[in-house]
């Protein structure tokens, strides 16, 4: 009891009457605007369990949190962000312009975002994005032998 007593003793000799009242005023319109709970001690409905449900979620949260983070994790392929569930070889497919299968992340950089390898990026697309966007694409492509 003591303990509590202490700092409520230090708050009353540093505040004057007059800003007590305007706290109480401020207080009084809230509640009245509000409603009572805006204005009630938040531990006056907690009790044992809502804290173990609070602890509950919380811990499903960071877990699930954490799951996606590893997901999300970003790349930096020259420039661009890309994430590492993005960027997994198995999933991708081949260039949709000269057929060759991505060998460098780049190649998966531009295959995500145009549908093709980064060689034909930079000879179709671009500084022509916006017609490569509006469904452009070239003529037969002959698939190169390496």
């Amino acid at each position: 009891m003591w303990a509590l007593q202490e700092p409520m003793e230090h708050t009353k000799h540093s505040m004057k009457n007059n800003e007590l009242d305007k706290i109480a005023a401020i207080e009084q319109a809230i509640a009245k605007k509000y409603g009572e709970e805006t204005v009630q001690n938040p531990h006056a409905n907690w009790d044992e369990d809502k804290e173990k449900d609070y602890i509950e979620q919380m811990k499903e949260f960071y877990k699930t949190k954490s799951l996606n983070e590893r997901w999300q994790d970003k790349i930096n392929v020259n420039g661009i962000k890309a994430t590492k569930k993005l960027l997994n070889r198995e999933s991708l497919q081949t260039c949709s312009v000269c057929g060759n299968f991505p060998k460098k992340t780049m190649d998966d950089v531009c295959l995500l975002k145009f549908e093709c390898c980064h060689k034909c990026h930079i000879q179709y697309i671009e500084g022509r994005e916006e017609r490569w966007l509006k469904g452009w694409r070239p003529c037969e492509v002959k698939p190169e032998t390496t």
